[in-house]
């Protein structure tokens, strides 16, 4: 399979879903929800969204920042339609049925973010000719069509017409578990092309149903400019390439379509995706990331996904109207440390005490 979730890896431990996840049963609540939620929410702004229709591209759980930003743009009127990988899109409808999800839905106003739609999606293809045929007779993709890019974008525009909001929260890296010099050209484009692609295809499709003001929003990591060992197989790479396209696309969006484009480079989190990334004995990848970050970080404190969904609700907002061409950073300020504060070579010598 082209796609597994053992080399998904924390692909996002920054956006919390990736390409090509292996499903896996949802229960009521997941356990690690208390490290991805805070129980404040911003309230007493002025952002309405009513009227305005946001789409999240990568939203199959309640645990990633995907899920976090559609609350926020939720909670502030939006309506929220999201795409979802195949593979797991009966598993997420199953829980939304069931009502797994209910806890983390509720708004700060006492409702609950209600999905308008869910659209399968597969981000590496743009167009029906681009389906190889393993996956046309996967079964995973069995009684499912319409879900290449150009496709979803397609039937958005005869559901709903125009939309404001586009968010790419999607990643994934085949061999990401392998150094950058033992990656291969297949695996490191592949990583390209799902990773940071997969935006510039998004906005060829979804611009030009966008209305003038739309906001564009994806999620980064900080790999793409400091050195993150065990994130490789082309991701550092990818989130570079994101980066750099979302300065160019802010241009080009904004001269062609009055859209603003932007992305978040969110810290480490504890989603059911970043979660499943083996690491040591003790500990998986992204608990050293997040305990490197708690122990490091300027301001020394959880990251919750809410942090990142209230940012990514400004991003989207009016109040950001001349803010495009960003990389956001929310991630405790660890982005501008240059030393390791818990390393060894940091840690002071007590004091002798003189003899008497």
């Amino acid at each position: 399979m082209l796609r597994l979730l053992s080399i998904s890896l924390l692909l996002n431990a920054v956006t919390g879903f990736t390409i090509g996840s292996q499903p896996t049963a949802f229960t009521a609540r997941s356990t690690f929800t208390t490290q991805a939620t805070s129980s404040t929410r911003l309230n007493g702004y002025n952002i309405d969204l009513t009227g305005k229709t946001a789409f999240i591209a990568g939203v199959a759980d309640s645990t990633g920042y995907g899920w976090a930003i559609a609350k926020q743009l939720a909670d502030a009127g939006a309506t929220i339609i999201v795409g979802t990988w195949p593979p797991v899109l009966k598993i997420f409808q199953m829980g939304l049925r069931k009502g797994d999800f209910e806890e983390d839905s509720e708004l700060s106003g006492g409702g609950k973010m209600e999905i308008a739609k869910i659209y399968p999606l597969d981000a590496v293809f743009d167009t029906p000719e681009d389906v190889p045929e393993e996956i046309l007779n996967n079964k995973r993709y069995a009684g499912l069509s319409g879900y290449t890019i150009s496709e979803v974008a397609k039937q958005i525009e005869e559901d709903y017409g125009k939309i404001d909001i586009l968010v790419h929260s999607l990643a994934n890296g085949p061999e990401v578990t392998k150094p950058l010099l033992e990656t291969s050209r297949k695996g490191y484009l592949a990583a390209s092309s799902a990773s940071a692609y997969s935006y510039v295809s998004l906005l060829q499709k979804f611009a030009p149903i966008m209305n003038e003001g739309g906001s564009a929003l994806s999620l980064t990591y900080i790999a793409s400019e400091r050195v993150i060992p065990g994130y490789g197989g082309g991701m550092s790479s990818a989130k570079a390439q994101l980066e750099s396209d979302t300065r160019t696309l802010a241009f080009e969006c904004g001269q062609k379509y009055g859209i603003r484009v932007n992305t978040i480079s969110a810290g480490p989190l504890k989603s059911r995706a970043a979660s499943a990334i083996g690491g040591g004995a003790k500990k998986t990848f992204i608990e050293y990331a997040i305990d490197y970050s708690r122990a490091n970080a300027p301001m020394p404190q959880d990251l919750y996904s809410d942090d990142v969904g209230n940012t990514g609700l400004f991003l989207c907002s009016p109040m950001a109207r001349a803010v495009t061409g960003v990389t956001m950073y929310v991630d405790n300020g660890l982005n501008c440390m240059g030393m390791a504060l818990d390393a060894m070579s940091m840690q002071q010598e007590e004091p002798e005490v003189a003899k008497i």
